[in-house]
């Protein structure tokens, strides 16, 4: 069964290139959103099954409070995507807590490998 895929990142490059290498691995990108409003929109409409998150949005929320209140309301995975976090932002993402990272630039195998942790496939 195709696992399902929320996307939450404001930029539009990231975000098409992530969809893309997503479909190439073999997963169905349910969802996207720029802000953490469209994730909590998206989440209601699509029931992925994790959700990738970056921890910067240009948005009221970032992404780890968008994360925290999608961890209160559903048990899902949520994979945090980041350039650099600060030490404190780290500390911060740990209180969610997530199931993975991605640093940016990251490549398929980052991507498959947060995935299958996040989702516990073999």
């Amino acid at each position: 069964m195709t696992k399902k895929v929320l996307l939450v990142e404001d930029d539009a490059v990231v975000m098409k290139v992530l969809a893309w290498r997503l479909k190439s691995l073999g997963f169905f990108v349910c969802g996207q959103a720029t802000t953490a409003e469209g994730a909590f929109s998206e989440m209601k409409q699509t029931n992925p099954d994790v959700v990738i998150m970056d921890i910067h949005l240009n948005d009221r929320l970032d992404g780890i409070d968008a994360a925290l209140a999608i961890k209160k309301m559903y048990d899902i995975p949520i994979i945090f995507l980041t350039a650099q976090a600060s030490d404190s932002e780290i500390h911060r993402a740990k209180s969610v807590p997530p199931s993975g990272f991605i640093l940016k630039p990251f490549n398929d195998t980052d991507l498959r490998v947060a995935l299958d942790l996040a989702l516990g496939s073999p």
